[in-house]
């Protein structure tokens, strides 16, 4: 049944008089506030703030947050993101006291159990990744992907080399290009191959003394492993560039191989999506980055080092190469507590096993698909797959076939596939089961979309019919946000 008690703004249900607290009267003289602070701190007014009591705001956020999907509440084939269900004992862990209390002003002395920690998961990313020297400070994937470049950036100059160029692949995400302009390069984007892959040739094309960084997300958006990896890898080192590592899809291949194994040379994790930390809310988030020796002096600064002598464990602000902090104290703890936790909680065959179940996962639910949509790039995938619903739009008429089954999924209560990404397939559905879901709602979630496929151009082109908003115009939203609520006009 649909939630009408949710529809309001908080501001609709304002009465006056209405109060959640009641205060004591001040013991403390009034003040005249003019004294205190310059006038043009001081509003004219009182702020228009909703009246309500404690159960009326309990209620309307209670009811608000019934209308959302969750990774708790829904199944989430959300391609790219990983949406894994997150482990709630690394959420308990992470709340303990002793991790969650402690201030990162504090002397290193008094947080040895915290610098052990870090510094232990330091040592686990560099060895997964196989990339030596790892900063934790890093904020998002996307903040570790600019956090690179501008480690790239401080390598060149220090070299005395000016290169102006970063090369990704068309199927590459959106951060990409634009990490590589907010770190002051040129960006060039490379073809693909018909059958997903880079196109060597293209590439060679653009290989030049003024290539920085060649970008590349292994295994790829369309779920593919590039055979040419290593090839690609000696092409670009051949001139000097250096090998960025998207690490957005390392579930499907962690404990399998290692990106500093086929020439990588940088590269981030998402904890969200590869160590089951947090998702969505606009945060928290971190985004370490591994990189080589070479590169390890540029990182930013500081680092958990250990004193052999003292066998105690310290924050590393000695170095003169790093291109100083990305963000405050040294990343974003609560986030990376999950992350330890979940990679002991697994250890190094659970890992694996992680990967292989991604891997079958997707397997099976693209096998389940291919019967009903069409699957460009092959039988086989890795952690996921792209589906295209371009013909489904021509024999219905639909103008945007994808768009409409999405928001339809809606209506059975399934969070929709990602769509519309990578721009390489027309009317792409990009589908990541995730290792964490069951054969019995893969099978479901695959006969759903069978069930929807079928249905008419009308009941389609309207969804989704249970939802309290329907087709929000999403431009409009994007180019006019409303940022401030204004009362109705009598």
């Amino acid at each position: 049944m649909r939630n009408t008690q949710a529809t309001n703004l908080i501001f609709e249900l304002s009465q006056p008089g209405r109060c959640g607290v009641c205060i004591a009267q001040s013991d403390v003289p009034q003040q005249d506030p003019a004294k205190w602070f310059p006038a043009g701190a001081l509003a004219a007014s009182a702020p228009p703030l909703p009246e309500l009591t404690e159960p009326d705001v309990v209620r309307h956020f209670t009811n608000l947050s019934t209308l959302n999907m969750s990774i708790d509440t829904h199944y989430y084939p959300l391609g790219s993101c990983t949406m894994k269900y997150n482990p709630k004992r690394n959420e308990r862990i992470a709340a303990f006291d002793g991790l969650a209390q402690i201030h990162p002003y504090q002397p290193d002395e008094t947080v040895q159990g915290m610098l052990q920690l870090l510094y232990g998961l330091q040592d686990m990313l560099a060895e997964i990744s196989g990339l030596p020297v790892v900063s934790l400070q890093p904020a998002a994937g996307a903040h570790g992907e600019l956090t690179a470049l501008m480690l790239a950036a401080a390598y060149y100059r220090d070299r005395g080399e000016k290169r102006t160029t970063v090369l990704a692949p068309d199927s590459a995400h959106g951060t990409n290009p634009a990490s590589a302009r907010m770190a002051g390069f040129d960006f060039v984007t490379i073809p693909s191959c018909s059958d997903g892959r880079v196109d060597v040739e293209k590439l060679k094309e653009q290989l030049n003394d003024q290539t920085a960084v060649f970008m590349i997300t292994n295994p790829s958006t369309l779920g593919l492993f590039d055979d040419q990896v290593q090839e690609i890898s000696d092409l670009v080192h051949e001139f000097g560039g250096l090998i960025y590592l998207d690490g957005a899809n390392m579930n499907a291949i962690l404990g399998i191989t290692r990106p500093g194994d086929f020439g990588a040379d940088m590269m981030h994790f998402n904890p969200h999506k590869t160590f089951s930390g947090p998702h969505g809310g606009g945060g928290p988030g971190a985004g370490p980055i591994c990189v080589t020796a070479e590169l390890g002096a540029y990182l930013p600064k500081p680092i958990v080092g250990f004193d052999d002598g003292s066998q105690t464990y310290f924050l590393d602000n000695d170095r003169p190469k790093s291109i100083g902090r990305v963000r405050s104290f040294f990343g974003n703890v609560g986030v990376l507590v999950r992350a330890y936790s979940y990679i002991l909680s697994h250890g190094p065959v659970g890992l694996k096993r992680i990967a292989e179940n991604a891997v079958l996962n997707a397997n099976y639910l693209l096998s389940q698909v291919k019967g009903f949509l069409d699957v460009p790039l092959g039988n086989r995938c890795m952690h996921e797959f792209v589906a295209s619903a371009e013909s489904i739009g021509k024999q219905n008429g639909l103008k945007q076939p994808a768009m409409d089954i999405a928001k339809r999924l809606l209506d059975y209560g399934y969070h929709p596939p990602t769509v519309y990404f990578p721009l390489t397939v027309h009317e792409a559905m990009m589908m990541e089961p995730t290792e964490t879901e069951s054969k019995q709602t893969l099978d479901a979630f695959a006969k759903t979309l069978e069930t929807i496929v079928q249905e008419s151009p009308e009941v389609l082109a309207t969804a989704p019919h249970s939802t309290i908003i329907s087709r929000p115009d999403e431009v409009q939203a994007a180019r006019k946000p409303i940022m401030k609520w204004t009362p109705k006009q009598d």
